[in-house]
């Protein structure tokens, strides 16, 4: 006489009757998978929530912004562009605007009884007054330079430079000591993310600069926005463009990449934290393969009666191990959803878009199910092997 198989409903049935007796140890075993699963499908959510953000971010701004500036010589000199520079950029057809500033030899404190040692490492330069259009700079308190201010003692200051000079708002009485004169803040700048020297930077007018603080009148960053089509192009012929005699000591970048080379670096980081996720599931696992080995050995009365009323070595093994797959989804499954949990709560506090690739779900599911099957070959073969009469002559 053949034995009854198992239906697969009937597999799923006295998978879970196992499980249920021993709800605390299931409940722990369950928790080391669901640790492991939520840490990597958080940093793989993050990691990709902030890449997210980052392209918003550069579709915002744009990624035609091109810097030039000055290198050094054949022997290691220090160079400066051309007076020219600015206007022979700005001839190249698919260039849409360009600005410039230029380093300028003074120092900017709080008041005129700082010790001038206590910098703030802020950066005094001369700026045109289209700079905010080019480089997508805007005002978080005050106004911009413009054509008149631009000749007087006024200053904008970067993001970063007004909190360390402890200015939150611009206004006629806000004054800082700049070059051994009193400057008046006309203007807060919000941060830049694609010219990030510009928040720690005092901006004053180009022509106060050259009058007032010896500014030798030579752009050190020109910028430069282009046709997105044609940004490679562009980029190609800055250098011959800015210094035609000598182009090799023009230095041109593209801002935007370091923003993705940041991202790397992340990804680096997460490339790590994914292998400590990986390490807390195999942890995971060898709970689960524990826990079905001491059900196995407990349960031994239980796999002898079976195994006297029929069930095949087959349908023992295939019970036990459907107790381990169930269980290593049971933790799957709240991985899965801790892990959506902590990524939408850290996206949302820093305001980013929340994604969390379909694949890494699946993915994480699928990891769950294998560790569960490698955990409960063993104890499955382990029980299958007992016979009925040395299981019920365990006491």
């Amino acid at each position: 006489m053949k034995p009854a198989r198992l239906a697969f409903a009937d597999v799923l049935r006295v998978g879970a009757a196992g499980l249920r007796a021993r709800p605390l140890r299931v409940f722990l075993s369950a928790l080391g998978i669901a640790i492991g699963i939520a840490a990597m499908l958080s940093v793989v959510g993050i990691s990709t929530s902030s890449r997210a953000e980052l392209d918003r971010t550069l579709d915002r701004l744009g990624t035609n912004l091109l810097t030039v500036g000055p290198g050094q010589t054949f022997f290691g000199e220090d160079s400066h562009l051309p007076d020219e520079a600015i206007e022979m950029i700005d001839r190249i057809a698919p260039v849409e605007s360009v600005s410039a500033t230029g380093n300028v030899d003074a120092q900017v404190y709080r008041t005129d009884k700082i010790p001038t040692t206590q910098s703030g490492g802020i950066a005094v330069r001369a700026a045109r007054t289209d700079l905010p259009a080019t480089v997508g700079a805007t005002v978080a308190s005050g106004a911009w330079l413009n054509e008149l201010t631009a000749r007087y003692p006024a200053v904008v200051l970067g993001a970063t430079a007004a909190d360390r000079l402890g200015v939150a708002l611009a206004g006629p009485s806000v004054q800082v000591w700049l070059g051994g004169q009193w400057f008046t803040v006309v203007g807060v700048l919000q941060p830049v993310p694609l010219a990030a020297e510009l928040d720690t930077a005092a901006l004053v007018g180009w022509p106060v600069a050259a009058a007032e603080l010896g500014f030798d009148g030579y752009a050190t960053t020109v910028y430069t926005r282009a046709a997105e089509s044609s940004v490679e192009a562009v980029q190609g012929v800055l250098a011959a463009t800015a210094n035609p005699e000598n182009p090799n000591e023009v230095k041109v970048s593209r801002p935007s990449d370091a923003l993705a080379a940041k991202q790397a670096t992340d990804e680096a980081l997460n490339g790590l934290l994914l292998g400590l996720g990986a390490v807390a599931l195999l942890v995971g696992g060898v709970g689960v393969a524990n826990t079905m080995v001491i059900s196995v050995l407990e349960r031994r009365a239980e796999i002898g009666l079976r195994r006297s009323l029929g069930a095949t070595r087959g349908q023992i093994r295939t019970q036990f191990l459907a107790e381990s797959l169930l269980l290593s989804a049971l933790g799957g499954l709240a991985g899965v959803l801790l892990g959506i949990a902590v990524t939408t709560l850290y996206t949302a506090t820093q305001s980013w878009p929340t994604e969390v690739p379909a694949w890494a779900m699946a993915g994480a599911l699928a990891a769950t199910l294998l560790i569960g099957a490698l955990a409960g070959v063993y104890p499955a073969v382990r029980a299958s092997h007992l016979s009925p009469t040395e299981a019920l002559s365990t006491p």
